[in-house]
């Protein structure tokens, strides 16, 4: 990857070299690696070990007595936080005979990370008649590159990167940042190493039948693990073993008739899991690997928002957070003014010297309006009003920002324009700089209003109004529904295209609309801001082939002027989105064509590897026997189309948690055609939790209460 002058924008990440589509990633609060099939690093784009916006490690290779060994198998497991890697030895020739015969060791790696730390032990195993002399051979190096170099981006000039420094077991890597950071790395082995030249090497005597471990620390830190590392490494383990199993218990469970969709789901919520850090305000989804491993205000309301029913504790997580980073100042190069929510979070030191915007963000015209959105939705599972309350003043800061700043013209509408040529061009979920255009192709000049952002409006106000009358402001309450219903009405007006028969993409500046089929229409309709019978012209325009993939949903029409689908987001297929659109049609009780883009996604991600669907993948037509395609640079794991399957099953069953009356209610179950059954367990609302089971009943789907503590209630409309 490297950076050039004709990119697309500022921030566009250069494919010199796609990702590996078999790398392994762990991820553990702030640091994630990113390794190869064999548990190295350096063999591929984006490898490393990063921690804070970091790359601490940008090479760790095994060897035994200098060749590489084979590949058995690879996996980081149903728990997802431990990357188990199987080897063994090759051939290896001596003068007259072989020294080792191929297959006679099995090389067992196991990795994971735990407190800015990568443990790693390998563990040697002789299967053979007679005893083995082997070296274990390590090669590091760090260059301490900020993410966005490592991305593409260009940098003048870069800190001081002090020589390696041996010790007495292991090397100590140095950099001082211009940020004024200095930054560690430290690798530690046991038994100690003979060290030189970036180079350790372990010789080791293997007995037939016996194991030998070596073991591997690094620290994205000055401060060293004190030995013996086997007991640091089995202690450490547990604790992050401790930690995963905490975080994947608060999801409700979900179990079908079927083994795949059930590995589909389990990745899922390992995924999230993993994507979880905690923060001073509770738990926060960050958003992908490699590139997005940080805070971002959208990706982490998507999410909580996909498994608000299996774990509202999330939700509240990222409302508190992003209430405690929300912008008080006006600020251009930040893209920032009062009320508005955050957009990204960064660390690193590109972030601190100010070469890119992103240290804290704003420059995304959606994530207040979803703000308000999830704090509605929030209190309507919950019934929390305390947390309510405590958000309160963010969200009419939020409010106040969507009418002062976000309809700066006052036409109902809220747009976006960035403030400096260093922000982002396009600042809906869609924000490459080719994303917004008309149908012939010209790019819309703005302010730009898109169509979804209306909606999100739309919902953020009556939720709003909803939580005014809870805290005893009816007034204010009745004030914003009125709001609402004038944006609705104009949004009828002005985005409707009868002959396309979908809303248009935007509003250009000039209040033009961009005529284009995309899916941005089809997401208008989780907020109910669509006439029923224009929801069921915006389904029946999705769901025909030049939209409706048969894996998903593309981002926009087959045909349009900028189509292609291997566009980043002009042709592709996002998890999220289709999910978000599955929500949307559910809403207006169009079950036909929500079965169908559950099957769709189901089908790609038995397709995709450990049953994990990626940030998103090409927009080519499904075709028998043939997969998906992917995307060179996507991220996987990631948060929201990790979530994606989460939403699916909601939509599916029409399943709503109303935690202030205690209710369950299902709107016309379905279940796909791979599926008989669908069991929940665990589904709490408020100190209340049922089992239930959904099954197949000819075309309908009747249900059953297996399990209630406390008291709750189901409803079930067919």
């Amino acid at each position: 990857m490297k950076a050039v002058a004709n990119a697309p924008d500022a921030y566009y990440i250069v494919a010199e070299t796609g990702l590996d589509p078999e790398t392994r990633a762990l991820k553990d609060g702030e640091t994630f690696g990113v390794f190869d099939v064999l548990g190295d690093i350096g063999n591929g784009a984006g490898q490393g070990l990063y921690h804070d916006g970091t790359r601490h490690l940008s090479l760790c290779q095994l060897r035994l007595t200098g060749h590489r060994p084979f590949l058995l198998g690879s996996s980081t497991g149903a728990g997802g936080h431990v990357l188990t890697v199987h080897l063994t030895n090759p051939d290896l020739p001596g003068d007259h005979e072989l020294l080792w015969a191929k297959a006679v060791m099995h090389v067992r790696r196991s990795s994971f990370l735990w407190n800015r730390t990568w443990f790693s032990r390998i563990s040697i195993v002789n299967h053979g008649l007679t005893a083995l002399s082997v070296s274990v051979d390590l090669s590091f190096d760090a260059d301490f590159r900020d993410v966005f170099e490592v991305r593409g981006a260009h940098r003048p000039r870069r800190g001081r990167l002090v020589p390696a420094v041996e010790t007495a077991d292991g090397l100590l890597f140095e950099y001082h940042g211009l940020d004024g950071v200095t930054r560690h790395t430290v690798v530690q082995i046991e038994p100690a190493p003979i060290v030189a030249t970036g180079q350790c090497r372990v010789e080791l005597t293997v007995q037939p039948g016996q194991r030998r471990d070596v073991y591997v620390a690094v620290v994205c830190s000055r401060t060293a693990h004190p030995l013996p590392l086997a007991e640091q490494f089995d202690e450490a383990l547990a604790q992050a073993t401790v930690a995963m199993d905490r975080l994947r218990s608060r999801l409700a469970g979900v179990r079908t008739s079927s083994d795949l969709f059930d590995e589909w789901l389990e990745r899922s919520r390992t995924d999230i899991a993993m994507m979880i850090t905690q923060t001073p305000h509770g738990p926060y989804p960050y958003a992908g690997i490699p590139w997005f491993s940080a805070m971002f205000g959208r990706d982490g309301i998507i999410t909580a928002l996909s498994v608000l029913w299996a774990d509202p504790s999330l939700a509240r997580g990222v409302l508190m957070a992003l209430a405690a980073t929300q912008a008080t100042r006006v600020d251009p190069a930040s893209d920032a003014q009062p009320g508005k929510i955050l957009h990204e979070a960064r660390g690193g030191e590109m972030a601190a010297l100010g070469e890119i915007p992103f240290a804290a963000y704003y420059g995304s015209v959606d994530a207040t309006p979803l703000f308000v959105l999830l704090a509605g939705r929030y209190y309507h599972r919950t019934g929390d009003d305390t947390t309510i309350r405590r958000l309160w003043p963010h969200i009419e800061a939020a409010l106040a920002w969507i009418d002062r700043y976000g309809d700066a013209d006052g036409d109902c509408f809220v747009e976006y324009a960035r403030a400096t040529d260093r922000g982002l061009q396009n600042q809906g979920w869609k924000d490459s700089h080719d994303a917004v255009f008309h149908a012939d192709g010209t790019l819309a000049e703005g302010p730009v209003a898109l169509c979804e952002v209306q909606g999100y409006v739309y919902a953020a106000k009556m939720h709003a109004a909803e939580l005014a009358a809870v805290l005893g402001n009816e007034d204010r309450g009745r004030a914003l529904r009125a709001e609402a219903e004038r944006l609705r009405h104009a949004f009828e007006q002005r985005f409707w295209c009868d002959d396309l028969g979908v809303y248009a993409l935007a509003l250009d500046g000039a209040k033009r609309p961009c005529r284009v089929v995309s899916s941005n229409a089809a997401q208008c309709l989780m907020s109910g801001i669509a006439s029923p019978e224009r929801a069921r012209r915006v389904a029946d325009s999705v769901m025909r082939d030049g939209m409706f993939s048969g894996w998903g949903v593309r981002t926009v029409r087959e045909g349009e002027a900028r189509y292609n689908p291997m566009a980043y987001h002009n042709g592709s297929i996002w998890p999220h989105d289709t999910a978000l659109v599955a929500l949307g049609l559910a809403r207006y009780g169009l079950k036909h064509d929500v079965v169908r883009l559950a099957e769709g996604l189901f089908a790609a991600a038995q397709q995709f590897e450990l049953r994990r669907l990626p940030e998103l993948f090409c927009g080519f037509g499904r075709h028998a026997g043939e997969s998906p395609t992917r995307y060179p640079t996507a991220c996987s794991p990631q948060a929201w189309a990790a979530a994606s399957s989460l939403l699916v099953v909601q939509a599916l069953l029409g399943l709503d948690i109303d935690g202030l009356n205690r209710r369950v209610t299902l709107r016309q179950p379905r279940l796909p055609s791979p599926l008989e059954w669908m069991r929940f367990t665990r589904l709490s609302v408020r100190d209340a939790e049922l089992d239930l089971l959904c099954e197949r009943r000819g075309d309908d789907v009747g249900t059953s209460v297996m399990r209630r503590s406390g008291d709750v209630a189901l409803i079930t409309e067919q």
